[in-house]
């Protein structure tokens, strides 16, 4: 049988030297243009006069920036003391504030929020030390430069897309005039000098910083896996005794776990880059998980090449993303196993998209369900093929993940179940298993705070208290903000009470768990947002789980999205250790790792019967464990939901509308406006003080109104409220 298989680039000397040469000429311009790479003169004196600074005892502000041209731009202002370390302030996601999701947009608004709030703090533009950048931009445009030249003449189609997925060609020019741009934006005479920090680093060293894995002088292994970074796409680390060393960079846009998973998903599910990749992992749960019996899998797996030393290589021969990534991305071979790829204009088409709903009338969606489960497959045997590596090297037995890819929290868990005592009594000879955190950020809104963190560790100070939540997106709204908004649409609102007393805060967590007792459907919006792709109680829909209609009506009626897509469990720690398998290995700091919707768990088998909204097709949850120091509305909601409904356990999605998460109260309330199914939001201002809006007119149910007065005459609780 005749074997298609080509492993790296076809002119890689060639490339090797457009890499060098691309670099070496963008270092020089860019650094004319304000771009300072570290090791460069005016990087060095700024490690120097931060480095000062905080031996004196002084407070320092850094800002991380996500700069135009690619994907999830923003800014993240951070605090450093010698004597705390970073503390994280605010990280700002431009998306957000424009309402254009994985924007590659210029981080207007987001630097005009961030400076607002240091003003608030009694500071000012003046006080930020050095303005960091999330990208190494010269090795970026080496590296650029190598993808075009390693497979010439083939990838000059790579030169003419000038919008792809991550990167816009357009906007990285304008990423280029960055340092003027912000010098005009805020009124200053002087172009902003950036610092450029490598982007895999940045990744490495927040999500190692904040995780709850101590310093004690045992290794931590930390890899970086990613659609691509400034040099590659796979990156590993070591952490021993506080110092970070990286060990291997696979040098490789298209040798990548996230470019595989982000093809074929698009591809062959039927969505956009960015979007695709969630739904196929949802997907994946309705085609057969079995490597022995799925009919793709074993034909898949050629697509990858799983070499020596946990190397992970794309065989060309199969797949021709790295050459034509959306027209023509697979060769005939790769047509042969999946069969055509939809092509961009079929993108979000209905008649194209997966769905599920569509298994009994339509004879292909169980084949194309087969199809992202083989995905998934192939795509975990990649993360253990390359984890092993890395543990084996390292001889650690902790693990932090991150980089997009970290966002696949089913392959999370099978990490965790990969590498438990059997496998550490065979490869290290020693009782041990597995331990694994995954920040809140492991995407690239992360790594603005990155930069900030390895920057405040370059300059002497320490890494700084380990992460519990993510709310850091904006600052909370003011009750004027909330009344302005409500007052400017057609909407009905009323205050109904204030949560910055005990008495207060308990009674509207009772109202908010009767509403979902009578299986309403609520959102909560309360002070700053969650930063990162998962709502954790800030920006969120709460539903009752024990409703096994509610799927249906939140997926239809309120969030217009395809039934595949799993709901999420929130629950106290004594709830998901009822209902799921919780795994040891995540257990580290009362198990943090479960805080963040990045870590899915098998329910156990009387979760289906008691929660069936949030079990999916496969029996797991993705659960994000909620404590009363992090968020005690939403930890004393779940409270309150135990003694209505029987469990301390909510239904918990993302409080939008295909779109990107609510920050305004004006994009909360026009969420409202767009989503028919949802009955209210209670909307909580900084003071404490929370007001519903609910539909108003012709398209009041009477629910929220009647559901209040009912609250009021059966509750105890309701004389707090107004």
């Amino acid at each position: 049988m005749k074997q298609y298989t080509r492993i790296g680039p076809r002119h890689p000397r060639l490339a090797a030297g457009g890499f060098r040469f691309a670099r070496w000429l963008a270092a020089k311009t860019m650094g004319a243009a304000g771009f300072h790479q570290l090791g460069s003169e005016f990087a060095e004196a700024r490690i120097v006069h931060v480095r000062e600074k905080l031996t004196r005892g002084d407070t320092v502000y850094l800002a991380g920036l996500g700069a135009p041209g690619t994907h999830n731009s923003g800014l993240a202002l951070v605090e450093v003391t010698q004597a705390d370390g970073p503390r994280l302030i605010v990280n700002n996601e431009e998306e957000r504030f424009s309402g254009n999701k994985h924007t590659t947009e210029y981080p207007r608004l987001s630097i005009d929020a961030a400076v607002a709030t240091l003003r608030g703090m009694g500071r000012d533009i003046g006080d930020i030390d050095a303005w960091l950048t999330s990208w190494d931009y010269p090795t970026l445009a080496g590296t650029l430069a190598r993808s075009v030249l390693e497979e010439l003449p083939q990838s000059m189609k790579l030169v003419r897309t000038t919008e792809a997925t991550g990167f816009d060609g357009r906007r990285l020019d304008q990423m280029t005039r960055t340092p003027k741009i912000l010098a005009r934006q805020l009124g200053l005479a002087e172009r902003v000098p950036l610092i450029c920090l490598p982007h895999h680093d940045n990744h490495a060293w927040f999500s190692h910083a904040a995780s709850p894995f101590a310093d004690d002088g045992a290794p931590t292994a930390i890899a970086v896996l990613d659609g691509t970074g400034d040099q590659g796409s796979i990156s590993l680390y070591v952490v021993e005794n506080g110092a970070m060393r990286r060990l291997h960079c696979n040098d490789s846009m298209f040798d990548s776990l996230g470019a595989f998973y982000s093809v074929i998903s698009s591809t062959q599910g039927g969505w956009t880059w960015l979007s695709s990749e969630g739904r196929y992992m949802g997907a994946a749960a309705w085609g057969d998980m079995d490597r022995a019996s799925n009919p793709y899998y074993a034909r898949l797996r050629d697509v990858l090449h799983f070499g020596a030393n946990g190397d992970i290589r794309l065989n060309r021969a199969l797949a021709n993303w790295y050459c034509d990534p959306f027209d023509h991305p697979y060769k005939e071979e790769l047509t042969k196993i999946l069969g055509e790829p939809l092509k961009p204009d079929q993108l979000w088409n209905p008649d194209a998209v997966l769905r599920v709903e569509d298994i009994h009338h339509r004879p292909d969606t169980k084949d194309r369900l087969d199809k992202a489960a083989a995905t998934q497959l192939v795509f975990e045997d990649a993360m253990i093929h390359v984890v092993d590596h890395v543990l084996r090297t390292t001889g650690a037995n902790r693990l932090v993940l991150t980089g997009g890819v970290a966002l696949n929290a089913v392959g999370n868990m099978r990490l965790l179940e990969h590498f438990d005592e059997v496998w550490f009594a065979e490869a290290q000879q020693r009782n041990a298993r597995l331990h694994l955190w995954v920040p809140p950020v492991p995407g690239d809104p992360g790594v603005t705070i990155g930069a900030a963190w390895l920057f405040a560790h370059l300059a002497g100070a320490p890494r700084g208290a380990p992460m519990t939540h993510a709310f850091y997106c904006g600052t909370p709204p003011s009750q004027g903000d909330i009344a302005h908004a409500v007052a400017a649409v057609d909407t009905a609102s009323q205050q109904i009470g204030d949560i910055s007393t005990p008495e207060g805060l308990d009674a509207i967590a009772d109202l908010m768990a009767f509403m979902v007792a009578q299986n309403g459907v609520i959102a909560l919006y309360q002070g700053a947002a969650e930063t990162g792709p998962r709502a954790l109680g800030h920006r969120s829909i709460l539903a009752n789980p024990r409703d096994p209609a509610v799927r249906e009506l939140l997926n239809a009626r309120v969030k217009y999205r395809e039934a595949i897509r799993p709901l999420a469990p929130m629950a106290t720690l004594e709830a998901a250790r009822e209902y799921f398998e919780l795994l040891p290995g995540a257990s580290d700091a009362d198990y943090n790792a479960y805080n963040y919707m990045v870590l899915t768990a098998h329910s156990k088998l009387h979760a289906r019967e008691k929660i069936p909204a949030v079990i999916h097709a496969d029996g797991t949850g993705r659960i994000q464990i909620v404590r009363a120091e992090d968020d005690p509305l939403t930890y004393a909601y779940l409270k309150a939901l135990g003694r209505h409904v029987g469990v301390e356990l909510s239904v918990n999605t993302s409080f939008n509308v295909a779109g990107p998460i609510a920050q305004t109260p004006q994009q909360a309330i026009d969420t409202l406006r767009r989503s028919k199914g949802l009955d209210a939001v209670l909307m909580v201002a900084g003071d404490g003080t929370v007001t519903a809006a609910w539909h108003g007119d012709e398209r009041d149910s009477g629910r929220f109104t009647n559901w209040l007065a009912d609250w009021k005459k059966t509750s105890a609780s309701s004389r707090p409220v107004r």
